[in-house]
């Protein structure tokens, strides 16, 4: 259980989350992810990760039971600071990341998948941001990604899915299969990848990450400061706790009135 990393001895390195029973993953965990990401793009030995998920669905973004049951907010900013390192370990490993999306992808799992390099899904995954639900924002920079921007929006206000196949429409999604056949639907791709000459696939990723059109790094961060406001107001631990249904009453949630300007 955790993260756990293994490699194929063929250039192929596999990295595995399981937190049952949804890989809610907790803050340590994230942090945990990041590690084992750029650990592996760092050796030589590695042409290429996969990562993937064990159990009933890909990622259920953090652990909001771990963050309400906290004192503080030091959970709280653990999981924004743990979700940011390890998105950003995605994007930056010094090799391609290939994901395998099982069954939901949902809040912090669309940070990893929105950063990846090639995106495999089986053919029941759905992919959404429940974050205004809970009371948060983050990680549009990733979801902008995957889907065109008026469809981010009204994904992202409305908190709705969207399945796997739409997202192959799209482009973002390269291959859909029977969840069955998602582990050698990665492998096929990745071993392609790993074929090729390392040496020039890790300038090809530093290549496309300098001359991509978004930072991601500051874009995400941007998003996280309008959630510690959320946070600093009161109006992120409404909605969290009603979420774990702590029993808490909520307070006043009128909307505060905007600067007229």
């Amino acid at each position: 259980m955790g993260i756990t990393s293994t490699s194929d001895g063929a250039g192929i390195t596999t990295v595995t989350v399981d937190y049952p029973p949804v890989n809610a993953i907790p803050s340590k965990g994230w942090f945990e992810l990041a590690d084992a990401i750029l650990a592996a793009g760092k050796d030589p030995e590695t042409h290429v990760v996969i990562l993937r998920a064990e159990g009933r669905g890909f990622n259920a973004g953090v652990d909001i039971k771990e963050m309400q049951a906290t004192e503080g907010h030091g959970a709280l900013i653990d999981a924004n600071r743990g979700c940011a390192a390890a998105f950003s370990a995605v994007y930056d490993c010094e090799v391609p990341v290939v994901v395998a999306v099982n069954g939901f992808c949902v809040g912090g799992g669309i940070g990893l998948v929105g950063n990846a390099d090639v995106i495999v899904a089986s053919d029941d995954a759905i992919f959404g941001l429940p974050e205004v639900d809970r009371g948060a924002l983050g990680a549009a920079t990733h979801l902008a990604r995957l889907v065109p921007q008026h469809m981010m929006r009204t994904l992202y206000y409305t908190a709705k899915n969207v399945d796997a196949q739409t997202l192959k429409h799209f482009g973002s999604v390269y291959d859909v299969v029977p969840r069955a056949e998602l582990d050698a639907c990665a492998l096929k791709i990745a071993g392609e990848i790993a074929a090729k000459d390392t040496r020039v696939i890790r300038r090809a990723k530093e290549a496309i990450n300098r001359i991509d059109v978004q930072d991601v790094h500051t874009s995400y961060r941007i998003e996280q400061g309008f959630t510690f406001e959320l946070n600093l107001a009161g109006v992120a631990d409404e909605h969290r706790d009603e979420f774990v249904a702590t029993g808490k009453p909520k307070s006043n949630t009128t909307a505060p009135k905007g600067d007229s300007k």
